[in-house]
Formats: C-alpha cells, sequence, structure tokens
C-alpha cells in the first residue's frame, strides 16, 4: 500500500519518540551548545523549534527565551516533548503539530528560529525554508543544522544510499553550497557557517531507527565494498560505525 511522505515520517518516528529524546547523539553537541549562546546574546521573546523531533533545540532555547513552541509532524513525538518539558520543569515550552512546509502562525510571529536534523526529511526543502522566512519576523535569526554531504559524487552516493536504506523517510542530505543558494532564495541572508564532523555509532544509529535486518546487511555490504577513498572520508569502522559532516548556518531573516 502506497504512503504519503508524511504518514511515512510519521509511521517512521511517532513509535521511536522516547529513543529519539533519549539520543546522546541528538541530546548533546557542540552545536547544541552554540545555539544556546546564539539564544542567550538575543534573548528571543517567541522562538521556535521547528522539526523538534526530540525537543532538543527547544530545550535549549526554553532558558533563554521567554515562550517557545516547538513544531513537528509527529504527535507522539511532540507528546514526547511535552513530557520531557513538564518533567524538567520547563513551563514555556508549547508544541505544534504541523509540516515544516505550511504552519498555523501568522506572519513574522517568532524572533528566533532554530532547526536541528530536521532538514534532511523535508519533503520539499525550499518550500520549508520560505515558511521559516515567512514565520520570522524581519531581522529575526535562524539557526538550521544539519548533516551535510561532502558534495564530490561518489561520496554523496555512498552517503544518501546508506541514509535511505537505514530510514525511507529520508530525503536528501544537501551540501553546503545547496543550502547557501536555498537560504538566500528563501530571503535570508547569511551571517556564518560552521562544519564539524560527527561519529555516528552504528548499532544504535539502526536500533534508534528499527531498521529491518535485510537493510542493515545491504547498509554493510555497501560500507565493506566501498573505495578506500570512501572508507577513509567517513572513517568507517570493522563494526560499521562511520564519521559524518554537519553544517551549523545562522542566517537573519532579510527585510523586506
Amino acid at each position: 500500500m502506497s504512503r504519503t511522505h508524511e504518514s511515512l515520517v510519521e509511521d517512521q518516528f511517532g513509535s521511536r519518540a522516547v529513543a529519539y529524546v533519549q539520543s546522546a547523539v541528538h541530546s548533546q553537541g557542540e552545536d547544541l551548545d552554540a545555539l544556546e549562546a546564539i539564544a542567550e546574546a538575543m534573548q528571543p521573546k517567541r522562538a521556535v523549534d521547528l522539526g523538534s523531533g526530540g525537543g532538543h533545540v527547544a530545550y535549549r532555547l526554553s532558558t533563554h527565551a521567554g515562550h517557545v513552541t516547538a513544531v513537528d509532524l509527529s504527535k507522539a513525538m511532540l507528546d514526547a516533548v511535552n513530557a520531557t518539558a513538564e518533567q524538567r520543569g520547563l513551563k514555556n515550552i508549547g508544541t505544534c503539530v504541523a509540516s515544516v512546509e505550511k504552519t498555523p502562525f501568522d506572519d513574522a510571529s517568532f524572533d528566533m528560529l532554530g532547526s536541528r536534523f530536521s532538514a534532511h526529511h523535508w519533503l520539499d526543502f525550499d518550500a520549508g525554508l520560505r515558511e521559516a522566512r515567512r514565520i520570522l519576523k524581519p531581522g529575526a535569526t535562524a539557526v538550521f543544522i544539519d548533516v551535510v554531504s561532502p558534495g564530490y559524487a561518489v561520496f554523496d552516493t555512498h552517503l544518501q544510499a546508506m541514509e535511505l536504506l537505514r530510514d525511507p523517510s529520508h530525503v536528501r542530505d544537501y551540501t553546503e553550497a545547496e543550502w547557501t543558494s536555498s537560504l538566500t532564495r528563501a530571503g535570508f541572508r547569511l551571517k556564518s557557517t560552521h562544519m564539524r564532523r560527527l561519529r555516528i555509532n552504528y548499532a544504535s544509529w539502526v536500533e534508534r531507527m528499527k531498521t529491518p535486518q535485510a537493510h542493515q546487511t545491504a547498509i554493510r555490504s555497501l560500507q565493506q565494498q566501498a573505495s578506500s577513498e570512501t572508507i577513509k572520508y567517513f572513517e568507517i569502522e570493522p563494526d560499521g560505525s562511520f564519521t559524518l559532516d554537519t553544517v551549523q548556518i545562522e542566517a537573519m531573516a532579510c527585510r523586506a
């Protein structure tokens, strides 16, 4: 039976909400520290976590924002965010079930936006960025963090193949250049970018998504048959663990 992309995302993530709240890869990192430092400097009145997932951006923003809205397609994921916020005593976090391409907010509703490890699932990347710009006040800050493609064709093919085998809701890990051009088209001005390397523990990576064994076998086969250049670039380890590129982009919503 065929499914829409939205239902595919909900199926993939709804039942794994707690795993994403607890995931070490998602709950900690220099990128989250950097995002929180930006929020501390900005002191936004209303902030939004676009494509919230386990809510880790929302939790960090809540320390420095008057109110934070976590937006995600998955109600189950947002239920986990609400429960975690309550456990931590974070009373200024609200949630909204919506796609990133079409949110229910008025124009210029927020004065800061964060989005982390979400955009590679968006059905329409450009539409999601346009919506991000629409709901931000002119001059407001947006911070986008995601896995990025190296751009080099053989590495890009390997990365996208592994991602799709692990998670059928994966759309694309974009290059830094694709991010830059899409943000500019959407009405943002880039302020800074910061590249990082992120080690992925293979066992927890596939367990978190409950990747079928047949797909795990295919991923390991791809890794084992990869070129020496690919193995070196992704630092593929004997147990399947590997290293990815990520980017943190700070951008400003341009004034009309």
